[in-house]
């Protein structure tokens, strides 16, 4: 007797299944690793908080790396996050990039492993704190705090979160900055008695720019722009990169570059858990003293012509400067013979960004993890506080305190905006 075709479907349909089933699966070879490709299982899933113009190149960095695959992007500016999208679904040529106004969105996603901050400098330690507490790992461009009470508080939570955390003091992992340390620390220039730190002028304002209709929350959230900053008119100057040198989107010169240039002088002494004990205003810049005597000078003017962010370290036998060219000068000219030629530049994050993914993958201490840059910041914080108040600060850095001055000790905080609090 014929089967009722649903019988025959059924039957076909179980007998197929069963030799499926008796088959090896099928699996691209660049899902497995192979053909150069990275395993899923082995893959760092990143998002990202708040790319502009330095985020993008970090991105870049990040997307050439082939155990990275980016999946979301949360800003409160619509424009750049269509940008980020469209260029990680260029990247990978798919559709896969989602997109987020808040960031509290994209770190709930239990998928991403990690997050790369790129925000303007108010966000940087909210953001970072928020992300460690959602499990992520970090990488924070730089200045990665606005006050000394930030830095400690994102020193803290890194490490009760047990994250990796990278700031993006990229010069750390880069080669003309690291022969340059090595000099100090092999006794080559003598016993070392002054540091020098390239910085800008620490000079911001308090004032306002003029009001200015604001857009639709959807093409851009002000609210959140400000994050635990105070409240003000909206001005599209601000988001288009013109939010520098105001106080409260703004730590000053010292910060933004001393992050870079105080970090480098403390990595070479061997400084990295603590900070200088005196503070003095000098000009446009600050003379610092550590507890041994060291000097640490903060200057913006009188360098070699080695590139942004230079640096110089003096010995009682000889002295070395470099910067962000990659080339360097020395005393003695012997000290000429031992150097490589460098050819990365001092903003090439490639390597750094290398060094976070190698630390998320083995939970290392990266080159620039949460504890060194707490004291580089809370160094370049003390020294904006001095030069604010035009007097010498006595520092302590075991309690992060100026001794013996109340008006610098209530600098080294600043109130926050409901509901954002560290």
């Amino acid at each position: 007797m014929r089967e009722p075709p649903s019988a025959i479907t059924r039957r076909r349909f179980l007998a197929g299944a069963s030799a499926a089933l008796a088959l090896p699966p099928f699996v691209a070879g660049r899902v497995l690793g192979k053909d150069g490709g990275v395993a899923a299982s082995e893959r760092i899933v990143l998002g990202g908080i708040g790319l502009g113009p330095r985020g993008q190149g970090d991105l870049g960095c990040f997307l050439a790396q082939p155990d990275v695959q980016f999946v979301a992007v949360s800003d409160c500016w619509a424009h750049r996050r269509d940008a980020i999208q469209k260029m990680a679904n260029d990247h990978y040529g798919n559709q896969s990039c989602a997109t987020y106004r808040d960031m509290r969105e994209l770190l709930a996603r239990p998928d991403i492993d990690a997050v790369l901050i790129a925000t303007g400098d108010r966000w940087h330690t909210m953001a970072s704190i928020t992300a460690a507490k959602a499990g992520k790992d970090i990488f924070c461009e730089k200045p990665c705090s606005m006050t000394i009470a930030e830095s400690r508080a994102l020193a803290n939570t890194i490490n009760r979160y047990g994250r990796v955390y990278q700031a993006g003091t990229q010069r750390r992992n880069i080669g003309n900055f690291i022969f340059a340390r090595d000099l100090v620390q092999s006794g080559k220039l003598g016993k070392l008695h002054t540091l020098h730190a390239n910085t800008l002028h620490p000079a911001t304002t308090h004032e306002w720019r003029p009001a200015q209709p604001e857009p639709p929350r959807d093409e851009l959230d002000w609210d959140m722009w400000l994050g635990p900053c105070p409240w003000r008119p909206y001005n599209a100057d601000y988001v288009h990169g013109g939010w520098r040198g105001y106080f409260d989107f703004h730590g000053g010169g010292i910060l933004e570059w001393g992050s870079h240039t105080v970090d480098l002088c403390q990595w070479a002494k061997g400084a990295d858990d603590t900070t200088p004990v005196e503070f003095e205003p000098a000009g446009a810049g600050v003379n610092a003293r550590y507890a041994d005597g060291v000097k640490l000078v903060m200057r913006d003017q009188g360098w070699l012509g080695l590139g942004t962010c230079s640096v110089r370290y003096e010995g009682d036998e000889g002295w070395v400067e470099t910067g962000d060219s990659g080339n360097m000068r020395f005393f003695p000219e012997s000290l000429q013979s031992e150097r490589t030629v460098f050819t990365q530049p001092g903003t090439d994050p490639s390597t750094h960004i290398r060094d976070f993914l190698n630390c998320v993958k083995s939970r290392a201490l990266p080159a620039a993890n949460a504890s060194v840059a707490c004291q580089s910041h809370i160094a370049c914080h003390a020294a904006y506080i001095a030069w604010q108040l035009n007097r010498k600060l006595a520092f302590d850095p075991t309690k992060d305190s100026f001794v013996g001055d109340d008006e610098a000790n209530r600098m080294r905080s600043r109130a926050m905006r409901e509901p954002w609090r560290v």
